[in-house]
């Protein structure tokens, strides 16, 4: 099917306080396990998640490396008053763990970055190379990259099926969102094309599952 995308900024509060009340850790877990088997040696000193929204990934990273500073970087105010709200109250992260609002493209991000990560991010973006070289910017020489998103079903009615299967019980805000998402997303082979017109080719991609892509490799 064809791509239909969605708002690229989730910053009605509604949005963002079903995305914090529902419950993601077993992927996002699985998520920070899957980047420490790809890239054993550790990310460095200074990782970015790009489009952290709440900060689920960010927080992990944080306690994951305990010897880096990560920025979750992300456009949508009402998600990052959340991450903020959150990071206050749990409080041993203060000093390794910060927040910055940040719409792409913008001239003003987060440089030298030793890994950059980013969750389900790309398929929000109307111009999806906007991602590519917000990495390309922020990543320092030989940095790594992990980047994981939905992949587009081949119709309407199987993402209605992927609907079903995972989100049949979850609150109707959600769903509406995992359906626009899935028909938002790109296939493989788009991404493929992607990198290579962002000069990111170095980077490998992979379906995952029935439902998900990824993104990973070193810069040069």
């Amino acid at each position: 099917m064809q791509r239909t995308p969605e708002p690229e900024l989730m910053d009605a509060p509604e949005q963002a306080s079903a995305y914090a009340a529902a419950d993601f850790s077993a992927g996002d877990q699985a998520l920070v396990e899957r980047i420490a088997e790809l890239f054993p040696g550790g990310l460095g000193g200074r990782i970015l998640d790009l489009g952290c929204g709440p900060g689920n990934i960010s927080f992990r990273l944080a306690r994951a490396y305990s010897d880096t500073v990560v920025i979750g970087l992300d456009g949508a105010a009402a998600m990052l008053q959340l991450a903020e709200r959150r990071l206050h109250q749990e409080g041993d992260l203060v000093g390794r763990l910060s927040f910055v609002e940040r719409c792409l493209p913008s001239p003003d991000l987060p440089a030298g970055c030793s890994a950059v990560v980013s969750n389900s991010t790309l398929h929000h973006l109307h111009d999806p190379l906007m991602l590519w070289l917000a990495i390309a910017q922020a990543a320092a020489p030989g940095a790594r990259v992990y980047l994981k998103d939905l992949r587009r079903p081949p119709s309407p009615e199987a993402a209605e099926a992927l609907r079903e299967r995972y989100l049949a019980e979850a609150p109707p805000v959600l769903q509406h969102d995992y359906l626009a998402s899935l028909h938002a997303a790109f296939t493989a082979a788009e991404v493929t094309e992607q990198l290579q017109r962002s000069g990111l080719e170095m980077l490998q991609v992979a379906e995952v599952d029935d439902r998900y892509l990824e993104v990973w490799g070193e810069l040069p």
